[in-house]
């Protein structure tokens, strides 16, 4: 149980800038095992963007609300999974070669392909949450079904990039099909608890597919920024088939 605590409490501090209350007994094992409180991490950021948009909404416009809580995500999370999309898009439009792919992903400096994605996916995420019926629901949701979809391509595809210079090392090793089963039952909970589970099973499986197959093609398999773009894909699919 002790190990278990502290694989949660590593997962929050790795996924968010919230602090860790707890003394952690770091191992690349923990790590590892961390990984199974994803979609619960998800879960509790959903519940702080609700409650926060809840709070809001008693004051100002929609529209407002929206963009205060996608702020606050932005800074709650260090716009991790951001980032990644970033980097992603500026190494698969600008890269021709996987060697080339991989050092632009590297860089830190963003490029026309990354500035372009962040555009898009945050207006048409604001955009989406505006249309979402309750708002609530979606901000609940959204982090916790998002957050499966990288566990699946961690599980199936192989890592590429560095291992002594990337950022997801300590998640890209030795993640288990026992502990992804029990991460995939949670989120099939939850989504069935709040009646989201065709939304959910929809991009989940979707981006899975896509963004594994793309990756697989260009890459040769996954990197630490290719899992937070599969975040901001999944949630953006998972939106648009909420609000359909």
């Amino acid at each position: 149980m002790k190990q278990e605590w502290q694989s949660f409490w590593l997962a929050v501090g790795f996924l968010t800038r919230i602090p860790m209350p707890v003394k952690i007994d770091y191992s690349q094992s923990l790590m590892n095992r961390s990984s199974l409180y994803f979609p619960l991490v998800g879960l509790l950021l959903g519940g702080l963007y609700g409650a926060l948009f809840a709070g809001l909404a008693v004051f100002w416009s929609l529209p407002v609300c929206i963009g205060l809580v996608l702020a606050f995500h932005l800074w709650i999370t260090g716009a991790f999974h951001e980032d990644g999309l970033a980097d992603s898009m500026d190494a698969l439009g600008g890269g021709y070669t996987v060697v080339r792919r991989l050092e632009i992903m590297k860089d830190s400096r963003i490029g026309t392909y990354g500035a372009v994605a962040l555009i898009v996916a945050l207006g048409l995420k604001a955009l989406l949450l505006m249309d979402a019926d309750p708002v609530w629901l979606a901000l609940l949701m959204t982090p916790a079904i998002s957050r499966l979809t990288p566990l699946l391509l961690m599980r199936f595809l192989p890592y590429v990039t560095d291992p002594d210079t990337s950022k997801s090392k300590p998640v890209a090793e030795a993640f288990s099909g026992q502990r992804l089963l029990l991460a995939a039952l949670f989120t099939v909970v939850v989504a069935l608890l709040f009646s989201v589970w065709l939304p959910a099973l929809l991009a989940v499986v979707l981006v899975a597919l896509l963004w594994g197959a793309s990756l697989k093609r260009q890459l040769g398999g996954y990197t630490g920024d290719a899992l937070g773009a599969s975040v901001v894909f999944t949630e953006l699919v998972f939106l648009l088939a909420l609000t359909l």
